[in-house]
């Protein structure tokens, strides 16, 4: 992180009253590991079956579709969507044979410890439930509640998503710090509804302002109430 931007977001965060922070799942406390397993491995390789093709082609097949709905359609992210649109029948075997898979980021279990004993903390994601629980299976007692933009609201992470969990947990925005790693739906969208934003490029390569890993937090956050 650039020391610039640290001194900056410290001396803002110090003049606020934080009593919640949000966690994005994939990309910030879970690796994308499972994901990619299902979407990109298993599911070309069941319709690469089904298709009688081989899996070069199947999976070049499902990229394009994946491309053609985009992460801005609600289908994107329903794994039953994409089952019953490719038939390829029920999605249960698929998920579980990829459970091995999940992984969390090294410094996720000892942050989160760390946090929950100062603060509330909740996952704000976009993945739906039925794959969201799975991938907080280990972490889950960490967190007061766990929201799905796509479950329990039908839209995506938009500003109304999180003035929705604001009013649900009896926050306001101002009260709230959220991180996660995707631009819009993590930052700007969260900071528009005036909620606490912070950005994760763990890749340390698209932003200046930014947190590289979730042990920042611990330099920026200002001492619970």
């Amino acid at each position: 992180m650039d020391i610039r931007f640290l001194t900056m977001i410290i001396s803002v965060f110090q003049m606020k009253q934080i009593e919640l922070i949000s966690f994005d799942a994939e990309g910030t406390v879970v690796t994308p590991d499972f994901s990619q397993a299902i979407w990109h491995e298993a599911i070309p390789a069941l319709y690469a079956q089904k298709q009688g093709i081989d899996f070069a082609q199947a999976k070049r097949h499902i990229v394009e579709e994946y491309g053609r709905i985009g992460d801005q359609r609600l289908e994107w992210y329903d794994i039953e969507y994409w089952f019953s649109y490719l038939g390829l029948g029920s999605s249960e075997l698929v998920i579980h044979s990829c459970l091995g898979k999940i992984a969390y980021y090294p410094e996720v279990t000892e942050v989160l410890s760390s946090l929950a004993s100062e603060y509330k903390l909740i996952v704000a994601s976009g993945t739906p439930l039925e794959l969201l629980h799975l991938l907080l299976r280990d972490v889950k007692p960490y967190f007061v509640r766990i929201f799905s933009s796509v479950s329990h609201y039908r839209q995506l992470k938009s500003p109304d998503f999180y003035l929705s969990i604001c009013e649900e947990m009896g926050v306001e925005p101002s009260q709230v710090t959220h991180v996660g790693d995707n631009w819009q739906f993590d930052f700007l969208n969260a900071r528009q509804a005036g909620v606490n934003a912070l950005y994760l490029d763990r890749s340390g390569r698209n932003h200046q302002e930014y947190l590289s890993d979730l042990t920042q937090l611990k330099h920026v956050l200002p001492p619970p109430i």
